[in-house]
């Protein structure tokens, strides 16, 4: 007989869940049989005693409970997580040709089933996050049949995600499985990257962009390049592996510069084409206005503004100002490679700030890419949050 603690639903709280969406809120909960721990396996029931699957409790957090499935005869143990494991690790087989890139993401939490669990491989080297009390509670084992999927024997756990404080969770970095290195060189499309997996945002890299840094290529030649927010260099080499006349690269992390300068030579690119500048955007954008600088082609892919909807408006306030200088900053002709990675901000929205900063800028602009993750960050059709990158391409 199952013993596990059931959570039953308010009347009329269903309705997401039967539409499969992962996330069920403290707010539409009626009571539990008994406590669970975090992160341990419980049995969710419609208000009329109907098993509607299982997920994993998280006690701190507004979001309750993380579905693992949505099917009343699943058990959620070894095998299951290993399975899931699977499904993911081949659909990248399946869908990235290893001659792209050695540096992928291999599971992307709720949209390849596993809530909360980010990993990523570097070639050798898998880093794992994980970001949720369930993760956190099959975390060794999750590290086991990660390394028995992959054949890998290295592991870094970078568990230092401001959403691990949400769920009641401390931070955590260091290796988990093996002797893993702190910084490993990947090859992308040709280019090759000195990655800092301990120092480095996210998991080290913006493995997400990794499709529209090649889309920036396609454009870049004979290019004067502005790129903002550039952390470790990343559409700065992919402009001038393509031939730009000229990149300037700017950053708030004098470490992530060096770093990029590092990248520069280990490619072999002409030093001379590019500049690098330690400062802040917003506030470069303006003396560059105010000097009446003109480039060919910027790149805008600021850092998270707004992790919730709840920081939207004031986000909105921060996208439209850097995209307003930077249209004024373009020649005639110019592109603007415009991104948001904040989960508060949807698509549409997103558009229609990039719309009022061209009118504010007085540029008549116009629309000829929509950007987004690589297909190695899926969404799942049920959870779609899990498309939180968005781009544009705009020619003034």
């Amino acid at each position: 007989m199952d013993t596990r603690p059931i959570l039953t639903l308010k009347p009329g709280r269903e309705k997401p869940v039967l539409l499969r969406h992962p996330w069920l809120f403290a707010s539409g909960i009626d009571r539990l049989s008994s406590p669970p721990a975090p992160g341990e396996t419980i049995q969710v029931n419609s208000s009329r005693g109907e098993c509607l699957g299982w997920a994993a409790f998280s006690p701190a957090s507004q979001i309750r409970a993380r579905f693992w499935s949505f099917s009343p005869t699943d058990v959620i143990d070894r095998a299951f997580l290993h399975s899931r494991l699977q499904r993911a690790i081949q659909l990248r087989q399946r869908t990235i040709p290893p001659t792209e890139t050695d540096a992928v993401r291999l599971v992307h939490a709720e949209s390849d089933g596993l809530p909360g669990l980010i990993v990523d491989r570097y070639g050798s080297t898998l880093v794992m996050q994980c970001l949720s009390a369930g993760i956190e509670y099959w975390k060794e084992t999750l590290a086991d049949l990660l390394l028995e999927c992959t054949g890998l024997s290295d592991i870094l756990e970078r568990s230092d995600a401001d959403v691990r404080s949400l769920e009641g969770l401390p931070e955590r970095i260091g290796p988990l499985r093996g002797q893993p290195a702190e910084q490993v060189t990947i090859t992308e499309n040709g280019i090759k990257y000195k990655v800092d997996l301990v120092k480095g945002h996210k998991t080290g890299f913006y493995l997400d962009q990794r499709p529209n840094r090649a889309c920036l290529g396609q454009y870049a030649a004979d290019k004067e390049i502005l790129n903002c927010f550039s952390f470790t260099g990343g559409f700065t080499l992919s402009a001038l592996a393509h031939q730009a006349k000229s990149v300037i690269s700017i950053d708030s992390s004098g470490d992530a510069l060096a770093l990029a300068q590092e990248n520069l030579i280990l490619n072999q690119l002409p030093a001379e084409k590019a500049e690098w500048i330690e400062g802040d955007v917003f506030q470069l954008l303006r003396t560059y206005r105010d000097q009446n600088r003109r480039f060919d082609l910027i790149v805008l892919d600021p850092p998270k503004f707004a992790p919730t909807v709840a920081q939207a408006e004031r986000a909105s306030r921060g996208y439209k100002d850097i995209n307003l200088l930077a249209f004024k900053l373009l020649r005639p002709g110019g592109l603007l490679f415009t991104f948001s990675c904040s989960g508060g901000i949807s698509a549409d929205l997103f558009q229609k700030i990039v719309a009022g900063a061209a009118l504010d800028a007085g540029v008549d602009a116009r629309i000829i890419a929509h950007l987004g993750q690589g297909s190695d960050h899926p969404t799942a059709l049920n959870f779609p949050e899990g498309t939180y990158l968005k781009g544009l391409i705009c020619a003034i």
